[in-house]
């Protein structure tokens, strides 16, 4: 019982993140189908509707802002509605959240943010695997000192959650790893590489 057990677990190691993986793309392909899917019902003419034509819509209007990002008109329209969203409080703090983490993945190459850092805890023999988020603190009003102080994101293992540090640059040490790998190694507390070399 205790080797069935055992293989029992190392099955589930391997089918949990697969299932989750296939769920959330899923749970978000049939989100975009039934919803565009709905209008495009509406749209076109009886019996030209297509299974699937509502995932293509999502994917190509998805494309499309993003090409209309770049022109001058779609931004002034887009900032505008931008500024009646954040008028709303509760709205606003939510929006703001998620669109400042999706904007920290598509940062430009040349700056220092989203790169990956180690911090060095003065006078300890320690070290932390952590994340750059700003390298220039001089537009917030903060009560410290930000010259040459950038602030530095440390996830905890296992959960959501870590903390935001705020410390000079001499203690922090760009490193040579993409974001994938810093965040595996350090969600799963180390555990995720140590597999890998076995």
């Amino acid at each position: 019982m205790n080797t069935l057990g055992k293989l029992f677990l190392k099955g589930l190691v391997v089918v949990l993140p697969l299932l989750l993986t296939a769920a959330l793309v899923t749970w978000m392909a049939i989100g975009a189908e039934r919803w565009l899917g709905d209008i495009l019902k509406a749209l076109l003419p009886e019996g030209r509707y297509v299974p699937g034509m509502g995932l293509i819509a999502a994917l190509a209007s998805i494309t499309l802002i993003g090409l209309l990002s770049h022109a001058w008109l779609f931004r002034r329209l887009f900032e505008f509605g931008e500024n009646a969203l954040n008028r709303i409080p509760l709205i606003s703090s939510i929006y703001s959240a998620f669109k400042d983490f999706f904007a920290y993945f598509s940062q430009d190459e040349h700056s220092e943010r989203g790169k990956v850092a180690l911090v060095n805890i003065p006078g300890q023999p320690v070290s932390l695997i952590g994340f750059i988020t700003r390298d220039d603190l001089s537009e917030l009003q903060l009560p410290i000192e930000t010259e040459d102080t950038i602030a530095v994101y440390l996830p905890m293992s296992y959960q959501i959650g870590g903390y935001t540090l705020y410390l000079p640059r001499k203690y922090v040490t760009p490193l040579d790893m993409s974001f994938e790998d810093a965040m595996r190694l350090t969600l799963t507390g180390g555990l995720a590489s140590q597999r890998q070399n076995h």
